[in-house]
């Protein structure tokens, strides 16, 4: 025997998930439960055949089973039109009862399923006054029945059997019957149905129906609201890894711009000063191109570093540059012809990494822009305090000096930007303005420990 395709049964799952396939399902399974059980063809024939003629009995047998196809109907439907397809079922239902004098069968079952469909799927408020309408209607028709003495069929009955003697009973052992004749009994049996039992059994299954549906309609939105929340996290998870993107992001383009500017800003110095010495003093190009060599690599080492936290460079373990490479810092500036002096205050002492770091490319930043903006002949000095709570720097040179404040906030320039950006991420404080006698001034203020910024 072949197996089916996959694709046809692919098909087939995708059709049985379907919700009005699944419920056309369970309307051909209480029609096909019906059959045997109840057995509807008998059931009609019976009835019928207290009335006149053919022509009645036709009727009766058509008029149930349209009221079954409305009935089936309603429950293949029962999910896409929950409460109009109830109000089917119900008037169904009630055909059903009034065609088989009060005999319910299992597609009347209909009515019940519809309670429940409506308990899940439509509002609180809805569902419960829908459960109090056909409660209503089930004590309505269960008082009326037993007005008119038509009792709902199926219904437990209680009987009461009471005996009468007549006559005195005999002697214990004596066989002889007494002169007046023989012993004898009288039994009354009486068998009733109270209608308020049928109230309370359809109204308990209606209320069983009900809960059901109310708990399942409590289950899915718990499980909406997890659902919900998942989402939420996970939404939060991408916007926490794409800030974490970001954040470094903004990190590697300042360190990029710091190692480049610096670098390429000592390179173009010592270029222009080997260009004009190369015809009259060869040894004073030797000593510049020397230079630009050095900076060259030390520059591309700074880089491989900051490219090191991509993942791309495996020489993550190489120092980051900190204070004290300060003098190496400055003999590079001093080479390239602009004279700086540097002023320690305080006892220097360790500082954490990214206190140490940040410190560093400030002070090349400052340095950059003094070679790049202060012009021909001018110096710069460096102040550097420790204190205990803070480091403390001032760059500042004698220069040519813009006549209008620069606003870190708006300036187009990355330096003092980036600068803003690494004192304000450690809480600290910078400030960079032309000083009144000429020259620029840059200073930024750093907390060593936290809390005191």
């Amino acid at each position: 025997m072949t197996k089916p395709p996959p694709l046809l049964l692919a098909a087939a799952r995708a059709w049985a998930r379907r919700p009005l396939f699944q419920d056309a399902a369970l309307a051909v399974g209480l029609l096909v439960v019906c059959v045997p059980v109840n057995n509807p063809v008998a059931m009609l024939r019976t009835i019928s055949a207290l009335d006149a003629g053919p022509l009645s009995r036709a009727a009766v047998a058509w008029a149930w089973w349209i009221a079954t196809a409305f009935a089936l109907a309603g429950v293949a439907l029962r999910r896409t039109w929950p409460l109009p397809m109830l109000g089917v079922c119900t008037l169904a239902v009630a055909a059903h009862l009034a065609l088989l004098s009060a005999v319910p069968t299992t597609v009347d079952l209909s009515s019940v399923v519809l309670l429940a469909t409506v308990a899940t799927h439509c509002a609180r408020r809805i569902s419960v006054g829908a459960l109090a309408a056909m409660s209503a209607l089930v004590m309505l028709w269960c008082l009326a029945g037993a007005r008119v003495g038509s009792q709902v069929r199926g219904l437990p009955t209680f009987s009461v059997e009471v005996v009468h003697h007549v006559g005195p009973p005999p002697a214990a052992g004596n066989g002889s019957v007494p002169a007046n004749g023989p012993v004898g009994d009288v039994v009354d049996r009486t068998e009733s149905t109270s209608p308020w039992s049928g109230v309370a059994l359809l109204g308990s299954v209606l209320l069983a129906a009900w809960a059901i549906g109310s708990g399942a309609r409590s289950r899915r939105k718990y499980l909406h609201e997890l659902h919900a929340r998942a989402q939420d996290l996970e939404r939060e998870r991408d916007q926490r890894a794409a800030l974490a993107v970001a954040a470094e992001r903004g990190r590697i383009s300042r360190e990029l711009h710091d190692v480049v500017a610096h670098g390429l800003a000592l390179i173009v110095i010592q270029a222009q000063g080997a260009e004009a010495a190369l015809d009259h003093r060869p040894d004073n190009t030797r000593a510049a191109l020397r230079t630009i060599v050095t900076t060259g690599r030390d520059s591309l080492a700074d880089m491989r570093r900051s490219l090191a936290a991509l993942g791309r460079v495996e020489d993550a373990w190489h120092p980051q540059p900190g204070l004290a490479q300060l003098p190496a810092l400055l003999d590079r500036v001093r080479e390239t012809g602009t004279p700086v002096r540097l002023r320690i205050e305080g006892t220097p002492a360790a500082l954490p990494s990214a206190v140490d770091l940040s410190a560093y490319r400030v002070v090349q930043e400052a340095l950059t822009n003094v070679m790049k903006h202060a012009g021909t002949g001018a110096s710069a000095d460096i102040v550097v305090c420790y204190s205990e709570n803070e480091v403390a720097l001032e760059v500042c040179d004698d220069g040519v000096a813009a006549q209008q404040p620069i606003r870190l906030r708006t300036t187009t320039g990355n330096g003092l930007r980036g600068m803003d950006g690494r004192v304000k991420l450690l809480g600290g404080e910078l400030t960079a303005r032309p000083r009144p006698d000429g020259g620029f001034l840059v200073r930024a203020r750093l907390p060593v420990r936290e809390g005191n910024a």
